[in-house]
């Protein structure tokens, strides 16, 4: 019974979605640049929330800016590209900052 549990549970880790939130944005350093509500050296991520909160495709948008880096939609200071940030990952934290009220 132990092990049938054991092998449900370890299943459905791997099909659950992992949520992203502060300590994700922490560990890739995101918050060395942002926070959550006050601009740092980029937007707060309520701003970026109410910027794209009607914009379908800005999710993906996003996330490939996490990863890759850009600029011009804040300003002069350029988003520096994050490497260390996998493509899920990204996805998982575009996902946490968009849902910012």
């Amino acid at each position: 019974m132990k092990r049938a549990l054991f092998a449900l549970a370890f299943a459905a880790s791997l099909v659950a979605p992992a949520f992203a939130d502060q300590a994700l944005a922490t560990a890739k350093n995101c918050m060395a640049c942002h926070a959550i509500d006050k601009k740092v050296v980029g937007p707060a991520f309520k701003e970026v929330a109410a910027r794209y909160a009607n914009d379908k495709g800005a999710a993906d948008r996003l996330a490939a800016k996490i990863v890759k880096g850009g600029g011009g939609n804040w300003g002069a200071v350029a988003m520096p590209a994050n490497p260390q940030v996998s493509a899920a990952e990204a996805k998982q934290l575009v996902t946490w900052i968009l849902s910012q009220k």
